[in-house]
């Protein structure tokens, strides 16, 4: 005869219910792994019309973002957002070059992130190198040097009132750019360095042309960050009670000619970029300056200096009365 146990005894002896929702949780996860991993298998896969031998472009300025949907959309992966992963956690976005893209051969989304951090661009680049403080004139002479079809000229004809706005960088683009896209991507680039500094800029008593200006003064009287920094609280600080600012850099813009080329008379032509003559700021930026003296002008080094110098071995020396200065100048520049 078998022996029976009362319903209590039976529902002591099921598993408690941690366990039971414990193995729930890990067949709900189980189940969750394997659909991932199909749907990763799926969405890796190159899709079926693939476009082999077609070119793709990457444009300058592009985020990883922007880029997982170009391709996406224009057939190269199956999903951008499984791109952009890979992208970004996976390969080094960093490395991808502006340029024509021509995949010789069906690539899974694991190929097409390698091709575009790796192999780059099909076509040719060429490196401009344009250093800060650099002129608009100079500009079209070393990109004039570099590429097949640019035209000074016309680059000259819509870029000489921007000076000042054009960022100063090393650029990769095709041989054949032109002064149109030169114009526009240097242009472009100065506007994207800028956003970050929209509220500064428009918290300063100085307009954005002015800042300009003074930073394009700033880059050829100054080389360091600290010494750019004191150098714009100096000048700002003539600025705010109307002195004038007696920067040779002005004068240079002007005759063209290097500072420690300059002599006593050329400081008397009569020019409104004599800043010995005219107080304020000179009519235009003299150069394109780069972010270290656009962000000194943004931050100065507040002081009472008034005056400063630099000695034969690029040192600076400041005073805040005339009669110091001229004690700096007797001592350090005999």
């Amino acid at each position: 005869m078998y022996e029976t146990y009362p319903d209590e005894q039976i529902e002591e002896r099921r598993p408690p219910i941690v366990v039971q929702v414990a193995a729930v949780i890990g067949g709900v996860i189980a189940l969750c792994a394997f659909v991932l991993s199909v749907l990763y298998f799926y969405f890796v896969q190159p899709p079926a019309d693939f476009p082999v031998n077609s070119e793709v472009e990457i444009e300058r300025g592009m985020s990883v973002a922007d880029i997982a949907e170009h391709m996406k959309r224009a057939g190269y992966v199956r999903s951008e957002t499984l791109l952009y992963a890979l992208l970004a956690y996976r390969n080094d976005p960093a490395r991808i070059l502006a340029g024509r893209y021509v995949f010789e051969g069906a690539l899974d989304a694991r190929g097409v992130a390698a091709h575009l951090t790796e192999v780059g661009p099909d076509e040719e680049l060429v490196t401009l190198t344009f250093p800060e403080g650099i002129r608009v004139t100079e500009i079209a002479s070393i990109a004039s040097d570099t590429l097949d079809d640019f035209n000074s000229a016309t680059f000259l004809s819509f870029a000489t009132e921007k000076e000042g706005y054009l960022f100063p960088d090393t650029y990769h683009v095709p041989l054949d750019f032109t002064a149109e896209e030169l114009y526009d991507l240097m242009l472009s680039t100065y506007e994207e360095k800028q956003a970050a500094r929209a509220d500064m800029i428009a918290a300063h008593p100085l307009s954005e042309y002015e800042i300009l200006i003074l930073a394009s003064i700033i880059e050829r009287e100054a080389r360091s960050e600290e010494s750019m920094r004191i150098v714009s609280g100096i000048l700002q600080n003539r600025l705010a009670i109307g002195m004038a600012l007696q920067a040779d850099a002005s004068i240079e813009y002007v005759l063209n000619k290097p500072l420690n080329e300059l002599v006593p008379e050329d400081l008397e032509i009569d020019t409104p970029y004599n800043t010995y003559l005219y107080p304020g700021l000179p009519p235009t930026p003299i150069g394109n300056p780069g972010l270290m003296a656009i962000d000194a002008v943004l931050t100065p080094i507040e002081s009472d200096y008034f005056y400063y110098i630099t000695d034969d071995s690029g040192e600076f020396h400041y005073a805040e009365t005339y009669d110091a200065h001229r004690r700096n100048i007797a001592e350090y520049l005999r």
